[in-house]
């Protein structure tokens, strides 16, 4: 399935994106912020094309097919948290030469589209850091209301808090 926007194109993620997406992840400012950390290598990139952005309902934000960032839905068991059967949730981001011209809300708000209108999903949950201001903003944008704080532990065993958002159909 290929998605399109008045400035963007999600479309799945191919091998040959691997170096754009190294060129993105290997950020210390993206990462951390969205509990991933910094991508070491090219060959990193790709095992993560794929194996977590090879599964279904997941993107890569293009721009002239130049992959630029990542919107998906996660379905259970694939996500972190369990929304009920009727629930996924909404994992996005974007390279940081990107923030701020409304390009990954522009991009979520096409896959919320499809996610209602063609899978006949009824509510989408998304969850950000407590510091992460920006996701908090895109996810305002998108008309996601709040639903419950959360507590997590990362890899590293430190405890992250997250507040988590709902929309619903």
């Amino acid at each position: 399935m290929i998605l399109k926007t008045e400035r963007l194109i999600l479309r799945p993620w191919e091998e040959s994106d691997a170096e754009c997406l190294y060129h993105f992840a290997r950020n210390p400012k993206m990462g951390p912020i969205a509990g991933w950390s910094p991508h070491k290598s090219v060959e990193e990139s790709l095992e993560i094309i794929k194996t977590l952005f090879s599964k279904k309902e997941t993107y890569a934000i293009t721009i002239d097919d130049n992959a630029i960032g990542c919107a998906g839905l996660l379905f259970y068991p694939h996500t972190n948290h369990y929304w009920g059967d009727d629930g996924v949730e909404l994992g996005y981001w974007i390279g940081e030469e990107y923030w701020g011209q409304g390009l990954v809300a522009e991009a979520c708000e096409e896959l919320i589209k499809h996610a209602f209108e063609d899978l006949n999903i009824t509510r989408i949950h998304a969850s950000y850091r407590y510091e992460n201001h920006k996701s908090k903003r895109v996810l305002e944008k998108l008309g996601f209301k709040y639903y419950c704080d959360m507590k997590n532990t990362n890899l590293s065993g430190n405890e992250t808090r997250e507040i988590a958002m709902l929309l619903e159909k």
